[in-house]
C-alpha cells in the first residue's frame, strides 16, 4: 500500500527526468507546439489591442451616435451599384430633427472636398512650407458638441462663420507641426493659402487619446464651415450626417431616423434602405466580421504547427516505449499495474506538450513586449485567458498523442520485456 500511494509522485519524477535527460530530443520534439501556441497568441494578441483601439476610439466619439451616408460606410469599399444613389441633404437632417423624438441633435459633414476629381485644392501652404496630407471637412457649427471634439487653443466654428461663407479654419495637429513646428499658439491668427486663397486660421484641435495603429484621423483633418464648402467645392456634395440620439433612445432612434429618410427617399415596402445607417455596434460587428478571417488564418497556422509537434510527440514516445521496453518489464515484475504504465507514459508526452506550450507563451510575451517598445503604433496585449487556454491545449495535445504509446507500453508482456534486447 505504501507503494500505491507514492505511485503518482514517483510516476511524475520518472516523467520529468526522461524529458530531462534528452533535452534536444525532448526541444526537437517540441518545436511545433512551441511554434503553434507562439502564432495563436503573437496573432490573438494584437487582434485583441485593435479591437480594444477601436472600442475606445467610438466611446471617444460618442456611443450614442449614428452615421447616416448614401453610400455604405465602415470596412470595406462600397458596392458600384450604389454610385448612382443620390446624396443625403441638409433637407434630409431637418426632417430628421422634426419627426424624430428620439434624436437630441444632428451635425452635417461635407466629407473631403479635396479628394480626388473635386477641383479644389487643399494643399496648404504658409510661407516656404506646406501640408499636402489634409482630409479638409465642411462641418455645421454643432459638430464638437456631438464628437466629443475638443480645442487645444483658439475657436471653434459659428454659425456666424457658416452663414458668411468665411474662409476660416480649424486645423488638427499634423498642420500645425508641418507649418508651424506643432506651435498651436502661434497657428491662430496665421493666413494660409489654400486653392489659391487666404484662409485665416482660428482654432487648433486637440489631439484625441484612441487612435488606431497610433493615428486618429482627426490628425489630418482640416475643419470650414459648411456652407464655405459648399462654396469652394460645390461639385463635392457627399454628406455625412451624425445624429446623435437622446440616453436610452439610441434604437428607437436608428427606427425613426430609418422610417424618415425611406419616406423622403420614396423607397418602396419590401425594398432595402437606398441609404447607408449605422451606430457604434454595427461597426463593431463589421470590424468583428473582418478580423475574424485573419483570426482563422491563424488558426489554421497554428493548428498545423500543433498537429506537427503532436504527432512529433508521438513518434518520440513509441521510441522510448521501445528503448525501455526493459525497464517496463522489470517495473511490470515488481508489481507496477497497467494503469502505472500509462499514466507514466502519459505523464512523459503531457509533460513535453506542457513544456513546449510554456516556451512558446514566454516567447509570445518578449515579442508581444517587443512589438508594442519598437512599434507602440501597432497594439499587441497579452491577456489571461490566452495564457491559461494555450495551457490547457498543451496539456489537451499531449493527453490525446500520448494515448497511443502509453497503451502499447502497458500491453508489453513482463516476460517478453525482461528477455529483450
Amino acid at each position: 500500500m505504501a507503494v500505491s500511494a507514492s505511485l503518482p509522485i514517483e510516476v511524475l519524477k520518472m516523467a520529468y527526468d526522461s524529458v530531462v535527460s534528452h533535452k534536444f530530443r525532448s526541444f526537437l520534439t517540441i518545436l511545433g507546439i512551441v511554434v503553434g501556441i507562439l502564432t495563436a497568441i503573437v496573432v490573438a494578441s494584437i487582434l485583441t489591442g485593435m479591437r480594444q483601439s477601436i472600442v475606445a476610439m467610438f466611446e471617444d466619439y460618442g456611443t450614442n451616435n449614428i452615421y447616416l451616408f448614401h453610400l455604405s460606410t465602415g470596412f470595406g469599399p462600397s458596392n458600384r451599384d450604389e454610385r448612382n444613389r443620390k446624396p443625403l441633404t441638409m433637407d434630409d437632417a431637418n426632417a430628421i430633427l422634426a419627426q424624430a423624438p428620439a434624436v437630441n441633435d444632428i451635425a452635417t459633414v461635407s466629407v473631403n472636398i479635396g479628394s480626388w476629381g473635386t477641383g479644389f485644392d487643399d494643399n496648404m501652404i504658409y510661407k516656404d512650407k506646406n501640408y499636402r496630407w489634409a482630409l479638409t471637412d465642411g462641418v455645421t457649427a454643432n459638430y464638437p458638441g456631438i464628437t466629443n471634439l475638443k480645442m487645444k487653443t483658439g475657436r471653434w466654428l459659428t454659425e456666424m462663420d457658416d452663414f458668411e461663407r468665411r474662409n476660416v479654419l480649424v486645423v488638427g495637429v499634423n498642420a500645425v507641426e508641418a507649418l508651424f513646428d506643432g506651435d498651436a499658439e502661434e497657428a491662430v491668427g496665421k493666413e494660409i493659402r489654400m486653392n489659391g486663397s487666404p484662409w485665416l486660421i482660428v482654432g487648433v484641435l486637440e489631439k484625441r487619446e484612441s487612435g488606431f495603429f497610433g493615428e486618429n484621423e482627426e490628425d489630418r483633418k482640416i475643419f470650414m464651415p459648411f456652407r464655405t464648402a459648399r462654396k469652394v467645392a460645390p461639385t463635392r456634395d457627399a454628406v455625412l450626417h451624425i445624429a446623435q440620439a437622446k440616453t436610452g433612445f439610441l434604437n428607437d432612434a436608428v427606427d425613426e431616423i430609418t422610417s424618415v429618410l425611406r419616406v423622403r427617399r420614396e423607397v418602396k415596402t419590401g425594398e432595402p434602405n437606398n441609404f447607408d445607417i449605422k451606430t457604434a455596434d454595427d461597426f463593431m460587428r463589421q470590424f468583428d466580421g473582418m478580423i475574424a478571417g485573419i483570426g482563422a488564418a491563424a488558426i489554421a497556422i497554428s493548428c498545423l504547427g500543433l498537429l506537427v509537434g503532436g504527432i512529433g510527440v508521438m513518434n518520440i514516445m513509441l521510441v522510448s516505449v521501445t528503448e525501455r521496453t526493459k525497464e517496463i518489464g522489470i517495473r511490470k515484475a515488481i508489481g507496477a499495474t497497467r494503469k502505472a504504465i500509462v499514466f507514466q507514459f502519459l505523464a512523459e508526452a503531457m509533460a513535453l506538450t506542457l513544456l513546449g506550450g510554456l516556451i512558446g507563451i514566454v516567447v509570445s510575451v518578449g515579442i508581444s513586449n517587443l512589438i508594442l517598445l519598437l512599434l507602440p503604433s501597432i497594439p499587441a496585449k497579452v491577456e489571461l485567458w490566452m495564457i491559461l487556454l494555450s495551457l490547457g491545449v498543451s496539456l489537451a495535445i499531449g493527453l490525446v498523442f500520448g494515448v497511443l504509446p502509453a497503451r502499447k507500453a502497458a500491453k508489453l508482456d513482463p516476460i517478453e520485456c525482461l528477455r529483450y534486447e
